[in-house]
């Protein structure tokens, strides 16, 4: 029959198509995705991958990820973990190496092209990702072999990848009849695009939106030369020759808050950072939010839920949103009244100078530094000269090389995304390879805000037992220095370093057979790799090590070392109720169901605040408009995570003060072994305990900050 019907086809027509397959069949063959990689350590050619290599190489992916999974469902023998769970853990490589490449330069060196692609890969990617967790015959044979993991001869790893591949499905619908699992596949696909265009707003509204344009150089007073020289080249770059221009990024927004004498200026920055995606126009995110939150409780309470918090953190350490509230509410309570001690202090500051006004929003970050060189006798100006970018970078891998004994090596010719990320090579004391690690610093238009760790290769091993080493990359927002001038960071820029440094030597370290448990740990844990990592920034052996003057190599004098550590409370109720008014915003918009509905998006973000007694003076720390952890970058429902893996880095950083010995080769082979290679092969707390010997104590954190 089906040769029949081919010989009715015209000639004509299958010359055309002949020729049609014959080009694509060589573009394919020039693109980078479709064959193993021939560069040194197999990374990704950047430099041969090429802007239409993406959708062709996601269509191909998704199209080899089906015939693995139909494999899997085709095969008639009876399902066991091998042929079902073993298969399903190995397919879909294509697919992971196309997405790492491709939505790792989205975020880190966007364009247009780049990001109209992700409009029209994202539905396809959600089709599939239905296709395969809403399949009933593929979730019947993980369901058999779920049944029967017990009387299969199973390790305890094994057993664990069963269970937590049945659960995946079960929380994605699986279980749910035909008519739920189509409004399901629609949820998912309208959510898909919905958080896609969240974040393409914010980035716009980023780069490309609110400016402060100064052209009095009066209104300079107090930045510092080198944030004066950035903001010049800036207007430079935008045809405003003789002005100077500042963009609402965080970084630069804070920097200026510090230190502008002039309050008007202050305030039009910080209203340009704070309204972002609020502005009634076409990037608007308000619209976008009331239909997240909506798409979350209902797919909820499709599963079972009450609300998509308790979706969320069922499967965290927490356990619930209300252990969550108990906990947040616990250090809410200690952190309110040491803020609105700081306000009072700072207010006396201002009425000393003359100030005939209250304290704003806008006032506290300049009136925080005055106060800071008042009680501590410590201006971040004092510091910077000490903390040149590449000096720290070497004073992390310092550390490294002190707990663990490995080595970094910087490798000149490996292919790159851009001219300005660092690759290096890291190995164990003996040489053998760990993995790579690639550092991209800057801030440029094309990059969205934040600093975070990503990765273009996952640490895993082949079908024959060989390690496949993982490609880890930290991504940050430094300004660059100008002309000849070094890029100096700021405090709180060198220990987001050593934090991100912390998820990079997570993603390293990890060692486990099967994808979907090596490394991997719930929501609330994820933080403690990275958050430990920023105890040892402050510590004066390290800071004696790698803080030394840029200009005359003279080591950061330990008076000054006293005040950085003196001065570790300075300003941390700001700093935790911030947080905390985020995090229970996150809260209070995932605890919504469907009976709900939000009128007005920043009224519902009002009362929230209001309800916990948030004071004026002090905004959370992400507005709901620009709330991208929560709203298109995978911590809905989980912001609070940041402190609640506090109080474990707290309490394991106290484990290597307590032995005497902040680099305990001991302690160091435990926390490595349990908590960041093996992390992913039982639940999170039993992990903790094995390095630490008992569960954690809150009474480090709260000593920490200075909250007791």
């Amino acid at each position: 029959m089906k040769r029949t019907l081919l010989l009715l086809i015209p000639v004509a027509l299958i010359i055309l198509s002949c020729n049609q397959n014959k080009k694509t069949d060589d573009m394919n063959k020039d693109n980078p995705f479709f064959t193993e990689y021939s560069t040194q350590h197999k990374v990704p050619p950047f430099e041969d991958i090429k802007i239409e290599h993406y959708l062709p190489a996601f269509k191909e992916a998704i199209t080899r990820h089906d015939a693995e999974i139909q494999a899997i469902i085709n095969n008639e023998a009876t399902p066991t973990f091998e042929n079902t769970i073993l298969e399903f853990d190995y397919s879909g490589q294509m697919l992971e190496d196309v997405a790492s490449v491709f939505f790792n330069i989205l975020s880190a060196d966007s364009n247009e092209e780049l990001q109209e692609i992700a409009r029209e890969v994202t539905p396809l990617i959600s089709e599939h990702q239905n296709n395969i967790m809403l399949n009933t015959d593929l979730f019947n044979k993980v369901e058999e072999v779920y049944k029967n993991r017990n009387n299969e001869g199973l390790d305890a790893n094994q057993i664990r990848v069963v269970e937590k591949y049945y659960e995946d499905f079960i929380r994605s619908g699986a279980g749910l009849d035909e008519e739920s699992k189509e409004r399901m596949r629609e949820l998912n696909n309208e959510m898909s695009m919905l958080t896609l265009e969240f974040g393409d707003n914010l980035l716009a509204e980023t780069s490309n939106g609110y400016k402060l344009i100064i052209e009095n150089e009066e209104n300079l007073k107090g930045l510092p030369q080198s944030m004066i020289d950035a903001a010049a080249e800036l207007a430079e770059n935008l045809e405003m020759p003789g002005k100077w221009v500042f963009q609402p990024s965080m970084g630069t927004t804070l920097a200026f808050l510090q230190s502008a004498e002039n309050r008007d200026m202050r305030e039009q920055l910080y209203r340009g950072y704070f309204m972002r995606a609020n502005n009634d126009n076409d990037k608007d995110n308000k619209k976008l939010i009331k239909r997240i939150v909506e798409i979350r409780a209902e797919k909820a309470e499709l599963l079972g839920f009450q609300n998509h918090a308790e979706y969320v953190i069922d499967v965290n350490m927490a356990e619930n949103p209300e252990n969550v509230y108990t906990f947040l509410n616990k250090l809410w309570h200690a952190a309110l009244p040491v803020a609105k001690s700081e306000l009072a202090e700072m207010q006396a500051i201002a009425n000393r100078e003359g100030a005939d006004f209250e304290l704003e929003s806008w006032d506290w970050f300049y009136y925080a530094e005055k106060l800071r060189k008042e009680k501590y006798d410590l201006d971040e100006s004092e510091i910077k000269p000490y903390l040149k970018l590449e000096n720290v970078r070497d004073g992390m891998f310092w550390v490294a090389e002190q707990l663990y004994g490995i080595k970094f090596k910087k490798l000149n010719d490996i292919p790159v995304y851009h001219p300005e990320v660092e690759v290096f090579e890291v190995t164990e004391a003996n040489g053998t390879l760990i993995g790579l690690l690639y550092l991209d610093y800057f801030a440029r238009d094309s990059k969205r805000g934040g600093a975070w760790c990503t990765g273009f290769r996952e640490g895993s091993y082949d079908r024959e037992g060989n390690r496949i080493e993982p490609l880890v990359s930290i991504v940050t927002n430094y300004p660059k220095g100008t002309g000849d001038a070094p890029t100096l960071l700021s405090w709180d820029e060198t220990t987001t370093l050593f934090h991100e440094f912390g998820h990079g030597l997570h993603g390293l370290f990890t060692d486990g057979l099967y994808k979907r448990t090596a490394g991997v740990v719930p929501r609330d844990y994820v933080e403690l790799p990275s958050q430990i990592m920023e105890n040892f920034a402050g510590e004066p052996e390290v800071l004696r090590h790698f803080a030394v003057h840029y200009e005359t190599g003279e080591p950061m004098p330990d008076k000054l070392i006293e005040k950085i550590n003196n001065s570790g409370h300075f300003n941390q109720g700001f700093a935790t109720v911030e947080y905390l008014a985020a995090s229970l915003l996150d809260l209070n918009w995932h605890t919504i169901n469907t009976t709900y509905s939000v009128e007005d998006v920043i009224a519902f973000e009002k009362n929230a605040m209001n309800e916990i007694g948030l004071i004026d003076e002090i905004l959370p720390r992400y507005r709901s408009t620009y709330f991208q952890h929560i709203f298109s970058g995978g911590y809905s429902a989980g912001y609070y995570v940041y402190i609640w893996a506090a109080v474990l880095d707290a309490d394991a950083f106290n484990a290597f003060k307590e032995s005497g010995d902040i680099f305990n080769k001991d302690l160091a082979a435990k926390f490595r072994k349990h908590c960041l290679a093996e992390v992913g092969d039982s639940p999170a707390m039993n992990q903790y305990i094995k390095f630490r010997g008992q569960e954690p104590e809150e009474e480090p954190l709260l000593k920490r900050r200075g909250l007791m």
